[in-house]
């Protein structure tokens, strides 16, 4: 095999520039320190429950009254045992559907769970638990309300931000705040104050990512937990703007399962290709959103269609390890409980994840290479059955590698080609199969040196 080490990017690049005006121009692109923390911890989980769970629908209707929440009892230590057990490092709960039900103790509404049967502040029990069990705790706030009188007049903008006030204000630190685009096609036209809305994030809660309608983390597009193949996170700042989000958000409840197949038109969000045609950039990873169920409530309806392990960890593969973030839903069901089979499910996945890194064979932190450093050598000190790579980029030096590629060295002194990437960004997790007694990573393309945190292989 010839392996053309010498067509790296110290060489030719690909014929692409390593250093120009251009390249200056996205390597100047940097997450912010919010960025930077989320980008340590990027797998956690949803919690949607509410109204809706009490009533067994994926959305409301609008004519709902507190006393429609009949639940009276719920575990929210079993809730965060369970995630933890998963190996996810936090959860953001649906403090607001878009039914308009709060499930805090507000003084924004009577429609709220201090009204109900339940009469305690579900909001702050779920928090409390998180720092308990030492997970981090978010926040979900529907902007589209069926059942606030105000809405679609500019008194709404003013109630929305009281309670975006309230849940920034008294339930601790907040590590990131999910502003949904989803409207239903009835609904009354409305332009949100999302400046105003983010202003207050930023006061309130500095290091909170503003995800989804938000500047800080884009939604992957589809909710079938599957990234692009090549995930940027360097993209046209106009991804950004909340309006985009909400044209191609669900209009209708019957869309969830449409949002089940991959539709995206744009596959290609960050190359040179397209950031040479925009003038405005920024980092604005992709966060991937699925569910555990087919629904996103847990209701009779769904609860036979619970994923499996094996696909929650080819979905953690995909997306944690395609520079991209994972958010898992994990519904609560009526009962007030995670059910056993998927608290099953969770834990088999959490000791999958543990598995990836529990035999280390090599690691190193590299940071820039050299700048004659075109490809690295891996010597291991006897053949080794290697099951990972893992490798990642220095983000607070920007999204530089464009493309590399990976051999193992066979015993026979033989390279074979094990995986062909193109970006690398937070994380890149590769699965290997067979025995090696080395490796060669290959960087064949670059904005500028590379600059590598990290480089893992693990048995």
């Amino acid at each position: 095999m010839k392996l053309k080490i010498d067509e790296n990017w110290t060489t030719k690049n690909n014929k692409y520039p390593l250093n120009d005006a251009e390249v200056e121009r996205y390597l100047s692109v940097l997450p912010s320190p919010a960025q930077i923390e989320h980008a340590k911890k990027p797998f956690y989980c949803f919690l949607h429950f509410g109204m809706n769970t009490s009533t067994g629908r994926e959305w409301g209707n609008g004519t709902e009254t507190a006393d429609d929440f009949k639940i009276v009892r719920i575990k929210p230590d079993q809730w965060i045992s369970a995630i933890k057990d998963s190996g996810a490092t936090g959860v953001i709960l649906t403090c607001k559907h878009h039914d308009g039900f709060c499930l805090w103790n507000t003084g924004t509404t009577n429609f709220n769970v201090m009204k109900s049967a339940f009469a305690e502040d579900v909001v702050k029990l779920v928090s409390d638990e998180c720092r308990r069990q030492g997970l981090d705790f978010g926040i979900y706030l529907s902007p589209w309300d069926m059942h606030e009188k105000t809405y679609a007049t500019e008194q709404y903008n003013d109630f929305f931000c009281r309670q975006l006030t309230e849940l920034l204000s008294n339930y601790g630190n907040i590590f990131e705040v999910w502003f949904d685009g989803a409207k239903g096609a009835d609904a009354k036209a409305f332009d949100y104050d999302w400046e105003r809305y983010y202003k207050i994030i930023r006061a309130l809660q500095p290091m909170a990512n503003i995800a989804i309608c938000g500047p800080d983390i884009r939604w992957v597009g589809n909710e079938a937990g599957e990234a692009r193949e090549t995930e940027y996170c360097v993209v046209p700042k106009v991804l950004t703007k909340a309006e985009t989000v909400h044209s191609i958000s669900q209009q209708t409840a019957s869309d969830a399962e449409k949002l089940q197949k991959i539709t995206s038109k744009d596959e290609d969000l960050g190359s040179r290709s397209v950031l040479e045609k925009n003038a405005y950039l920024a980092w604005y990873p992709a966060e991937v959103d699925v569910s555990i169920r087919n629904g996103w409530f847990a209701s009779d309806a769904n609860s036979s269609g619970i994923k499996s392990s094996k696909k929650l960890f080819d979905i953690y593969i995909n997306s944690v390890g395609n520079n991209s973030f994972l958010l898992l839903n994990v519904p609560p069901t009526d009962k007030g409980v995670i059910s056993k089979k998927e608290t099953k499910v969770l834990k088999n996945l959490g000791k999958m994840i543990s598995e990836i890194t529990e035999n280390c064979v090599y690691e190193k932190n590299f940071g820039a290479l050299n700048e004659n450093e075109g490809y690295l050598e891996f010597e291991f000190d006897s053949p080794k059955k290697l099951k990972y790579c893992i490798l990642k980029e220095d983000i607070k030096k920007g999204q530089r590698v464009e493309e590399f590629e990976l051999y193992l060295l066979k015993e026979n002194g033989k390279y074979k080609k094990a995986f062909k990437g193109s970006v690398i960004g937070m994380q890149k997790i590769i699965p290997l199969k067979g025995e090696a007694k080395g490796a060669l990573l290959i960087i064949r393309q670059s904005r500028g040196i590379p600059n590598l945190e990290h480089v893992g292989f693990y048995e």
